[in-house]
């Protein structure tokens, strides 16, 4: 066990239930404010926070999904979230995130006024219970160099997801989010990047911001190898950013595909966050192709629907043609006695 101070967590709870959530705007879809503790001034203050975020399942407390992590928030701007399930998953009433068109999700905060909070999440009596802050690094893909070879607890990164119930005591992790005060510009020289790359930075900054273990895994690489992979990651953050489904053409998604299995293959990056939305507009090609089938086939449609219409006004034509002419026919037959126009005509003698 780890002799340093360890602090209880003492959440502090919001919970948020959205109804309605069909009819809601979700891009501009936010909560009521709620405050933690304290009043604070906009800037010149800091502070650690542990905390929760969770996605109540409400027909199974145990999946609910839970995404914890360890930040330092200050009276700049910063913010968290993390993904947390596919979105055919969350409309699927049966799945219970998504119930009577309501939604249920939970902050759970704990505000520490240390410089650092470790926390232990698991049974005490496991020798791998607790997570120690900042010892994840991942150079690239051929090597993965860990802090101190003695070290026996286990890493893990801000991006673990668990499946448990909301207790404030405790979670049902394997380990904690570890913290990280580095940020993009102590690992690369901005000022020096192109301009194309520097169109990256506002991505890969609030990328860093969501996900700090984007920082650490490069903490040990070197200059060119940071620069590398992180313009390759703010490329593919560009692309999503900006590309309209329309865009994604052949040339479009292999130029992102060839992108991704780069950064997947060597970058060192944990990117399960970004993988879904890569895999969704790689298949918008597949899906432009679909569409231009179906509008095809919807034109016809509508091209035989007029024929059809047509047709069927020549026949209502028709048939009321035929329906006079019938009739004059039958006042024509009254009457009327058919010869055998072959019958000699003849005259008597007699």
């Amino acid at each position: 066990m780890d002799t340093q101070r360890e602090t209880s967590i003492r959440f502090e709870t919001f919970t948020w239930k959205i109804q309605n959530f069909s009819k809601q705007n979700t891009k501009k879809l936010q909560s009521k404010a709620f405050r933690i503790r304290d009043s604070l001034p906009p800037y010149g203050w800091d502070r650690n926070t542990y905390f929760k975020l969770s996605l109540i399942n409400q027909l199974d407390g145990n999946k609910s999904v839970v995404k914890e992590t360890q930040q330092k928030f200050n009276g700049g701007y910063r913010s968290w979230g993390s993904f947390f399930v596919n979105r055919s998953v969350f409309f699927d009433s049966k799945q219970g995130y998504l119930v009577n068109d309501t939604c249920i999700i939970e902050a759970h905060v704990c505000v520490s006024d240390l410089s650092s909070l470790e926390v232990n999440t698991l049974n005490t009596n496991s020798p791998t219970s607790k997570s120690k802050l900042g010892d994840e690094a991942r150079r690239n893909s051929e090597s993965i160099e860990q802090e101190d070879d003695k070290e026996t607890e286990t890493e893990t990164s801000d991006e673990s997801e668990t499946h448990s119930s909301t207790s404030c005591g405790s979670s049902q992790t394997e380990g904690e989010v570890q913290s990280s005060d580095l940020t993009l510009k102590d690992l690369l020289d901005l000022g020096s990047l192109g301009k194309e790359e520097a169109a990256f930075v506002p991505l890969l900054e609030e990328a860093c911001i969501w996900h700090p273990s984007l920082i650490r895994s490069q903490r040990k690489s070197s200059r060119w190898f940071r620069l590398w992979a992180f313009t390759s990651l703010g490329q593919v953050l560009y692309l999503l950013k900006t590309s309209k489904v329309k865009d994604m053409n052949e040339d479009a998604c292999n130029r992102l595909h060839g992108l991704w299995e780069e950064l997947v293959k060597h970058s060192g990056f944990q990117l399960s966050w970004l993988e879904p939305y890569v895999e969704s507009a790689l298949g918008m090609k597949a899906h432009l192709e679909k569409t231009e089938v179906v509008n095809k086939l919807k034109d016809s449609v509508v091209a035989l629907e007029i024929k059809m219409k047509k047709l069927r006004g020549e026949l209502a034509a028709a048939e009321a043609e035929f329906e006079v002419t019938r009739r004059a026919l039958v006042e024509a037959k009254k009457g009327f006695v058919e010869l055998d126009f072959n019958a000699d005509l003849g005259y008597a003698m007699f």
